[in-house]
């Protein structure tokens, strides 16, 4: 068992994702940094997830430049990344090159542990960052993602874990990124973990559905070493509990985790005045419990996602058939993690079939492509009934989905020449080449221009 428990604070990073659409600003970011550089947290999530499209996409950010920012203002803590092992930090598999010089330029620009995940659990979607990251010499979390579904055991997540520990991580992750996971299920799969694997546990998950608090107390039990939190003003609802919930909890306890409550109000106060600057981007579902995501497992930040789908289509009435629907559609599938990218997968193709009312009768691309192997090996089978609507004749690969892509960096080099400043522009253009591209015609209007000498 776990003495002295560890803490990551999510506010920089999954906490706004989940509550505010990912858009909280680098700028009411900085000024706390020197509060939040002397707690003494494990870590601070800081990048990585969907920050990166969402600081290019939305806010006309640099995400590379946010990285800096913050690796200078926190100087004392890790700085903590989420990357999606062969998706990086996109929606696709993406060349071994652009992954490896990827990782090599978030380790060199302020990043001290990678969480690496894969939706499918499929490892060797890992294999390449996992790989890449341990040459930067930095930490690795190996990442486990949680679910429910008749294939997913205790013993299933076990075999994962073990598989990542064989790979070299140093750490172990469970990622339960729809807020399902239970408290005495926690307690039997920790404990299967950490009697057969000598790494510590970092545990992760949301309060979607009221569970979390009650899950990481169990999880503690089982001896559980790191949890995932968030300070007040940005947590429960979907994102974590509260990072002063279980500093508060565990005081004065074996597993004290050390923080001071004092140092967390002067934090938490300073997030309370930031929160309203986001009204905008709330979602209802932040200050409900939401019991029926034990069903539909949707993650809370895909959930608003979907409503503002099904709302542009004016079929908003039609969610929850397509809530009812993803769990059909998930079964046909195999019984994916629903984490991105397979969470919008199954919630689109739930959508398309809903709307045509007819189940199959359209296939978007993401579907058709997760059939044929491209995401990875399903946990489960595949409906044969499905695989002849999606493929017809044609047979699934079996190998690595990355094994049949061409090296990109070059490429990406050649589409970003006269636009792309820095190694780091390259890999975003890589990345995401049409937000990219607009990304840097922006910053290219908006720079300062040199003043001009005066005249006389």
């Amino acid at each position: 068992m776990a003495e002295k428990i560890a803490i990551m604070e999510t506010v920089l990073r999954d906490a706004h994702q989940c509550l505010v659409a990912t858009r909280m600003r680098t700028e009411d970011m900085l000024p706390i940094c020197a509060e939040l550089d002397d707690i003494g947290y494990w870590s601070l999530e800081a990048w990585g997830g969907a920050t990166f499209d969402a600081t290019l996409r939305f806010l006309k950010e640099c995400p590379w430049e946010r990285l800096r920012k913050l690796r200078a203002a926190l100087p004392k803590t890790r700085l903590q990344m989420l990357l999606r092992g062969q998706n990086v930090v996109g929606y696709r598999n993406y060349p071994d090159d652009i992954v490896e010089a990827f990782v090599q330029r978030a380790a060199a620009n302020g990043i001290d542990v990678f969480r690496i995940f894969d939706a499918m659990n499929d490892v060797r979607n890992m294999t390449t960052a996992i790989e890449a990251a341990l040459k930067t010499g930095k930490l690795v979390e190996g990442t486990v993602c949680y679910t429910i579904s008749p294939v997913h055991s205790p013993d299933y997540f076990l075999r994962v874990a073990e598989k990542l520990a064989d790979m070299g991580v140093q750490i172990i992750c469970l990622k339960d990124m729809g807020g399902i996971l239970a408290p005495y299920a926690a307690y039997e799969i920790i404990k299967k973990i950490k009697s057969r694997i000598a790494l510590p546990l970092h545990l992760h998950s949301h309060c979607t559905a009221g569970l979390a608090q009650m899950t990481y107390m169990m999880a503690i039990e089982a001896g559980a070493d790191i949890l995932d939190t968030a300070i007040s003003p940005f947590s429960q609802g979907t994102s974590q509990p509260a990072t002063e919930q279980i500093v508060a909890a565990l005081l004065g306890t074996a597993h004290d985790t050390g923080l001071n409550l004092g140092k967390l109000a002067t934090i938490a106060e300073y997030f309370q005045r930031v929160r309203p600057n986001y009204a905008e981007f709330e979602s209802p579902v932040n200050n409900q419990i939401k019991t029926d995501v034990l069903i539909s497992q949707i993650p809370g930040g895909m959930l608003s996602n979907l409503v503002a789908q099904l709302r542009q289509q004016k079929a908003e009435d039609k969610l929850e058939m397509v809530l009812a629907e993803m769990p059909h559609v998930r079964k046909d599938l195999g019984y994916p993690p629903l984490v991105t990218p397979t969470s919008q997968m199954v919630g689109a193709q739930a959508a398309l079939n809903v709307m045509t009312g007819k189940r199959y009768s359209v296939v978007n691309m993401e579907t058709r492509n997760y059939v044929m192997g491209l995401y990875g090996e399903a946990p489960g089978q595949v409906s044969d009934e499905i695989k002849q609507k999606v493929l017809g004749k044609k047979t699934p690969i079996t190998c690595r989905p990355a094994d049949l892509l061409k090296p990109g960096l070059d490429q990406a080099r050649e589409g970003s020449r006269g636009m792309a400043q820095s190694e780091e522009d390259v890999l975003t253009y890589a990345l995401f080449p049409e937000i990219a591209k607009e990304f840097f015609q922006w910053r290219e209007s908006h720079a300062p221009r040199p003043a001009q000498a005066a005249t006389h």
